[in-house]
């Protein structure tokens, strides 16, 4: 499983280089190389499950974070085209796309907004999850911990180069 993510959040006018290489470095490129180094021995065996762990970001897109929102729609763009070299293989690579995690990321997002606004912490987190996802509640990380099994279960045999939101109906908007 991949799974990393560092972010900034900047107007793309503003944004700083060495962030955005960061970003990328991390989020996506990560992820390129290791898809690279487990690819040739799963198929060697003539089976494997690589899952991608991507963002709501990596399908839709906010104001402010443009490295994260294209390194992320980099990681779906990359599962498919693995998923394509791949089909018949006995190899499946997919996606999840969780929405708001509570993540210590998220959390300096949580505070931040407070303190912009006013507001206490727990208004704060109320609001920030409440503008994306219809649930109002943010995605446990056991929610992506049985999205993963899913994918590697026999249930999923033929699930290759698809991309789930565990996102609180937020892309469904």
């Amino acid at each position: 499983m991949n799974n990393a993510g560092i972010q900034h959040v900047a107007p793309v006018d503003q944004f700083p280089e060495e962030k955005w290489d960061a970003i990328m470095a991390i989020n996506l490129s990560a992820v390129f190389h290791g898809i690279k180094a487990v690819l040739p021995g799963m198929k060697s065996r003539g089976w494997g499950r690589i899952v991608n762990v991507s963002s709501v970001h990596g399908l839709v897109a906010s104001v402010n974070k443009s490295a994260y929102v294209a390194a992320k729609h980099g990681v779906v763009g990359l599962t498919k085209a693995v998923a394509l070299e791949t089909a018949g293989s006995g190899v499946t690579i997919n996606t999840v796309c969780p929405g708001w995690v509570l993540t210590p990321l998220v959390q300096a997002q949580i505070e931040a907004k407070a303190k912009r606004e006013g507001i206490s912490i727990e208004d704060a987190n109320v609001s920030l999850v409440g503008e994306k996802m219809p649930s109002k509640q943010f995605v446990h990380a056991d929610f992506i911990g049985d999205t993963v099994l899913f994918f590697c279960s026999p249930a999923a045999k033929q699930l290759t180069g698809t991309s789930l939101p565990v996102d609180g109906g937020w892309t469904s908007q």
